[in-house]
Order: C-alpha cells, then structure tokens, then sequence
C-alpha cells in the first residue's frame, strides 16, 4: 500500500513543516519536484498555460546550471520557484553541515525561500537549522508518478481520490515520472477546473 497522503502523526510530529495551504477558497497547489528538464519541462508549462493555473517548481540546483534557459521560462511564465538542493541529497544519509551546504549552494542560483527536502527525508537537526531560513515544504497528496510500478491510470486516482481544497500535490519533471506526470497533470486540471477550483502557486 503505497503512502499517497501523509500520515497525522507526522503533522503533529513535524507542525513546522508545511504539509498544506489554508481551505477554504478552492485552490489546489500543483508542484513539480527535480527540474528543470529541457524537454518534460516545457511541455508541463504549455499544460499549465492551458488551464491558467500556476504552479511551484522545486529545481535541482544542478539543473538549473544545465538548463538555464528552462529555468528562466519557468520564471518568465509566472510560477513558483522552490530549492531541492544542490545534488538532490537524501537527509537521511547526508551529515547536516554537508546537507546545510547543498541547500544554500543552490539559493546562490535559485532564489526561493521555499525548500522542499528530497525524497521527503530530513533529519530533525536539518529541520532545526533550516527553518530559521526556509519554508520547508512537504506534501498532502504524493501521485507516485516516479514509481515504475505505477500506471498513468493508478497516478490519476491517487490525487483524485485523495486531493481536498489547500491540497499540496506533488508531481515531478523528470524522465522517470514523464510518462504517469504528462498523462495525469491534464486530467487532474481538467477534473478540478471543472468543480470551480482554481490552481494557484506557493
């Protein structure tokens, strides 16, 4: 069983961290991890201008340095820019001077208070040092698009069945998730469009 929403433990556990925006006015907060892509990433945008929607894209600080010019269309169109770290480093297995470092090499190129950890995964030390700089960023509904054993179809009910008003959807454009992320993305805007929701960024 896969752990499409965040258990309530760890919201209690975590209160720190961002897990959701407020309810109440019919938003949904689309965000796109790992980017920019040179190729994926300009097809998540023509969607999203499709819609009118507006969404918050976590860069990995090395593809921001390989794709530049993606980066600043992604800018250029009006969304959200969040820090993903430098190297896409895994908290759990990185020591915090190390993890520190990653995360404010990469503001040197991506100017965001935002900071969404990799994998999820932070220590709470990392949290400690962090927060004072950051808005840390989770999620409320994770589609799962990355995971191969996953089907575009299976993608697209993971978000409808779990996605509420203020809900944080994670998404990512990259390879690995291209094909459930581009096949799901416009079913999702379509389906929520149609019931009065808007998509707005972080």
């Amino acid at each position: 069983m896969k752990a499409v929403t965040v258990p309530a433990f760890l919201k209690i556990f975590y209160p720190s961290l961002l897990w959701q925006m407020p309810q109440g006015a019919k938003k949904l907060y689309l965000t796109f991890d790992d980017g920019p892509h040179p190729v994926i990433t300009p097809q998540v945008l023509a969607i999203l201008q499709q819609y009118t929607a507006k969404a918050s894209f976590f860069c990995v600080g090395d593809n921001v340095l390989k794709y530049p010019d993606t980066y600043a269309e992604i800018k250029g169109q009006g969304h959200a820019i969040g820090n993903h770290s430098m190297n896409h480093l895994n908290g759990w297995k990185t020591s915090l001077n190390q993890y520190y470092k990653n995360v404010n090499d990469c503001r040197e190129i991506v100017d965001s208070m935002l900071f969404r950890p990799p994998y999820g995964r932070i220590t709470p030390s990392q949290i400690q040092a962090l927060k004072k700089e950051y808005t840390l960023v989770m999620w409320t509904v994770l589609s799962y698009d990355f995971d191969a054993e996953t089907t575009p179809e299976q993608c697209l009910d993971y978000v409808i069945n779990n996605v509420e008003d203020g809900a944080i959807i994670v998404f990512h454009d990259s390879e690995k998730a291209a094909t459930n992320m581009l096949s799901a993305l416009p079913k999702v805007l379509e389906h929520y469009s149609s019931l009065g929701f808007t998509f707005d960024k972080l």
